[in-house]
């Protein structure tokens, strides 16, 4: 029997669109369609294998229509940028149980651009239109602070420890040409750059970009016989959660309950310990994401991960290398970046990342949704079960 962990599903197809960073040429049913075709020629298969859709954004049922698939399942969570980590884990369930036969997952935003965006405001009947976004916490930037000085505070930690994980990321991204910050930087440029909202400079948030990318999924038979079988990268577990859509009412601000619980769930139905782990993509939407993730995943013991980070355990050659690509700081982010998480931890599995990994046998990709209101987790592994 089909299970939808364990390896028995497979990742067939990944690939971005042609550019990602600034794309006015292109609406956001535009960049999902080119994602979604380069995919699919990375599968080495056509529309008309496809029998499921998944996004969010854009409804399932009009990526299909535009892109000319008649899917027999379709899959529209919305939770924010994890929304794909769930959506891979909803798809790998879907084939195990028959639902569909091979998903295609797309992604694309006009962040930057705003080509066929419609203007965001709250809902106003919402809990967060009502309790939070009337006070100004309309914005991620305005909304992570308190959280982010609540964790620095109750863990001696200060911004320079911040400045260290932005420092890092643009490491990663020095020498991808796809990256949108490739400029080299120090922890003092990084503090000394210009304000956001305390305690964040500009470079602690992530870029505006444009951009999309898109995944093909089915069982790893069938993987064996595509043409690319031999790149298929296998889901060994995953994991979602939710704790609620008030940053406000976090149980506790400097700690979020659904990365602990999406990611212990991951990790339980994947079999493995976190010392099984070659590489980590860690949801970088601003700096102190990571951080979180590092110790509310179990990498780090609570109040180590600022110090982890600094002393270069996430760079080239450290014990944990972490967002490769150059994450959400420099590579892109386009509003909702789970997708491009996925991507760069299929790329290394597979051998074919800019800055390719000696040793990338599993990768646990962890994901955020809206501002601490949901989490996905996936471990991906190059090899099936």
């Amino acid at each position: 029997m089909t299970s939808m962990h364990h390896g028995d599903i497979a990742i067939v197809g990944a690939a971005e669109t042609t550019d990602v960073g600034v794309r006015p040429d292109l609406s956001v049913l535009g960049l999902h369609a080119e994602a979604a075709r380069n995919a699919l020629a990375d599968a080495g298969l056509t529309a008309k294998d496809i029998d499921g859709v998944a996004t969010a954004g854009p409804l399932a049922l009009e990526v299909s229509h535009h892109l000319g698939i008649e899917p027999r399942w379709l899959d529209g969570t919305m939770v924010g940028g994890c929304s794909f980590m769930l959506h891979v884990r909803h798809a790998a369930a879907a084939i195990a149980a028959g639902a569909a036969d091979v998903v295609l997952v797309t992604h694309g935003e006009s962040g930057r651009s705003r080509v066929g965006v419609a203007p965001w405001a709250p809902n106003p009947a919402s809990a967060t239109g009502q309790f939070e976004a009337v006070y100004g916490a309309q914005t991620p930037y305005s909304t992570f602070t308190l959280p982010a000085l609540r964790f620095l505070h109750e863990r001696g930690m200060t911004r320079e420890h911040l400045a260290h994980v932005v420092v890092a990321q643009r490491t990663w991204a020095l020498n991808n040409p796809r990256a949108f910050r490739r400029k080299p930087t120090t922890v003092e440029e990084v503090l000394a750059g210009p304000p956001i909202a305390y305690p964040f400079t500009r470079d602690m948030c992530c870029v505006v970009t444009d951009g999309g990318g898109a995944l093909v999924l089915t069982t790893a038979e069938r993987a064996r016989d595509l043409p690319g079988g031999d790149r298929a990268v296998y889901l060994l577990g995953s994991g979602e959660a939710a704790e609620g859509p008030l940053v406000s009412q976090m149980a506790d601000p400097g700690s979020f309950a659904a990365f602990r619980k999406a990611g212990e769930e991951a990790f339980r139905t994947a079999g493995i310990s976190r010392a099984d782990v070659d590489h980590l993509m860690a949801y970088d939407a601003f700096a102190h994401v990571p951080l979180y993730m590092l110790e509310d995943l179990g990498f780090v013991g609570r109040g180590e991960s600022g110090d982890f980070v600094a002393e270069g355990n996430t760079l080239k050659g450290g014990s944990l290398p972490m967002n490769t690509n150059g994450g959400g700081l420099s590579y892109t982010h386009t509003g909702m970046y789970g997708m491009f998480a996925i991507q760069e931890a299929v790329r290394q599995l597979r051998g074919e990342a800019v800055e390719q990994l000696p040793k990338a046998d599993i990768s646990f990709v962890q994901g955020v949704g809206m501002f601490f209101a949901a989490a996905g987790s996936l471990v991906l592994s190059r090899h099936r079960g």
